[in-house]
């Protein structure tokens, strides 16, 4: 009984406003380590629900100051030794505060979460640190982590020939075998690889604290220490496919290779998402979600909140990245599963279901741990569906939950980044983008707009991208009656189904939606 007393609760409270949201990010302020990047001292973990809100804040109110919040910690974890500099993926948390000494772990659930964040500082920003972690972490996922089956392995392992990061860790006279004495002394100087060692044994992390004065020397020295790493003995993996961490891995894949124009993301991402809803979802013979698979055959832990939030969410990205319905349909079905299964009646959530083994007390907690609440991810999917579809009841669900955000934001707001990040969203609209393009249209003339569409920075804006003629608006409403004008790209910007008049004007357009205009090279 006094553990439940201490559930947070929605009952009787509204999600956070504009100014809960700007206090939130004041006392953020105050535990930003701005030299060294992070929130708070060591050990240091990736923040990545409260960046995400940072972000999203930025470009809510067109302030930098929550981006001049966020940018210290990208840059400083992307430059440590946090971040594989030869691979890519970043390992679990740095033991130390200058992000050099990790905690060597690579867990799906950490990569999955900061390569959309990457992706999406990248997005307003067009930081080419950020494409680069991007691009480093997508493969990292695809190469390491994909099993057989087309999920997402769990994680690998921080040890190798009994001894944590022996994988990982250099010595000069490593680099310089592996690179002959003027390249290994180059990459030394480069990588922060030093005779005292930054780990262990005179043993260094390698970390690119500055870009190098010479990229296609970089590049070979990448490839050789790459080879020669592959000699060594490599970590194990945990082959088990959690689904709340492939729906996080399905979003960020099917989001960031859409923005980036990365297809083969895109295809691992549905892939990954074909077996979820093939092998956990009703492996019981119910319509709920089995937690894990091995192998393609599904474990017999039931799925938790977490699970359907994220699935859900990791459906929605892939519609909007394919403009397939189905993942849509899908995405509905597993969001009111956990609407009935989870729901506490005071709009919010167990993390449980109703129908699990009992437990003495029946947790559900809207504050994030590594990863984001169950509660949190239900309430967020939620907004992006009714976004999406019309559907007012989720977008209600979706504010009675995030009510248990509102104290939080004042009192404890990087306990809540995911939450926020939601209520950051609700506040803006979200923006529905509905974007029908010409049959037959210019090839050059659509891309431009697809590109223009998918680089909204309005917090949470959903995008249905539809061809004139061929457009099932039964399936999704936010394209019912919606046409090409005068044969070209036709935007339909819109919040609460309630749209501005449509235009064909490109630049007008990227303004509405907060987007920014290709820079050079993109």
């Amino acid at each position: 009984m006094a553990l439940a007393q201490h559930r947070a609760s929605a009952a009787d409270g509204e999600p956070p406003t504009p100014a809960d949201l700007d206090r939130a990010v004041a006392l953020v302020a105050q535990d930003a380590d701005l030299v060294r990047g992070g929130f708070g001292g060591a050990p240091k973990f990736p923040p990545s629900m409260l960046l995400e809100f940072l972000l999203r804040h930025a470009a809510l109110t067109g302030d930098d100051a929550a981006l001049r919040l966020a940018e210290p910690t990208l840059v400083a974890m992307a430059r440590g030794g946090m971040y594989d500099q030869l691979a890519g993926g970043f390992a679990r948390y740095s033991v130390d505060a200058d992000w050099v000494v990790p905690h060597f772990e690579k867990m799906l659930y950490d990569n999955a979460l900061l390569l959309r964040v990457y992706a999406h500082w990248w997005r307003a920003t067009g930081n080419p640190l950020a494409e680069r972690v991007v691009r480093g972490t997508a493969g990292f996922l695809l190469r390491e982590l994909r099993t057989p089956e087309g999920g997402f392995a769990a994680a690998l392992d921080a040890d190798s020939e009994g001894r944590e990061g022996a994988f990982y860790a250099w010595s000069p006279a490593d680099l310089v075998a592996a690179l002959g004495p003027d390249d290994g002394r180059w990459a030394a100087d480069l990588l922060a690889v030093s005779e005292v060692g930054t780990f262990e044994h005179g043993t260094s992390t390698l970390q690119l604290r500055h870009d190098p004065d010479d990229a296609g020397r970089w590049e070979s020295v990448r490839s050789r220490l790459l080879a020669a790493r592959a000699a060594r003995p490599r970590p194990a993996r945990d082959d088990k496919v959690v689904a709340a961490w492939n729906g996080l891995a399905i979003a960020a894949l099917a989001e960031a290779g859409a923005l980036l124009e990365e297809p083969e993301w895109v295809e691992a991402a549905a892939g990954a998402a074909d077996l979820i809803l093939a092998v956990h979802l009703g492996a019981d013979g119910t319509d709920q979600l089995a937690r894990t698979s091995r192998d393609g055959r599904p474990g017999s832990s039931p799925g938790v909140l977490a699970d359907y939030g994220d699935v859900a969410e990791g459906l929605q990205a892939l519609y909007q990245a394919t403009g397939d319905d189905e993942w849509l349909a899908f995405a509905g079905i597993v969001l009111d599963v956990a609407i009935g299964h989870f729901a506490d009646g005071d709009g919010g959530f167990f993390d449980t279901a109703d129908d699990a083994p009992a437990l003495i007390h029946r947790p559900g907690d809207v504050t994030d741990d590594a990863e984001p609440s169950g509660w949190a991810a239900v309430a967020a999917a939620c907004v992006t569906q009714a976004a999406l579809t019309g559907v007012d009841e989720y977008r209600a669900i979706s504010e009675r939950a995030l009510a248990a955000v509102t104290p939080l934001a004042g009192r404890a707001p990087r306990a809540v980044g995911w939450g926020l990040a939601a209520a950051t969203a609700l506040v803006a609209g979200p923006v529905e983008i509905a974007l029908v393009l010409p049959a037959g249209g210019s090839e050059a003339d659509v891309a431009a707009w697809v590109r223009a569409a998918r680089r909204a920075t309005s917090p949470g804006a959903v995008l249905a991208i539809g061809t004139d003629g061929e457009v099932e608006a039964e399936r999704v409403p936010l394209l019912q009656d919606r046409t090409a004008r005068d044969g070209r790209p036709t935007a339909y910007v819109c919040r609460g189904h309630v749209c501005d008049a449509p235009t064909t004007d490109l630049e007008a357009f990227i303004a509405r939606i907060g987007g920014r205009m290709p820079g050079a090279g993109e």
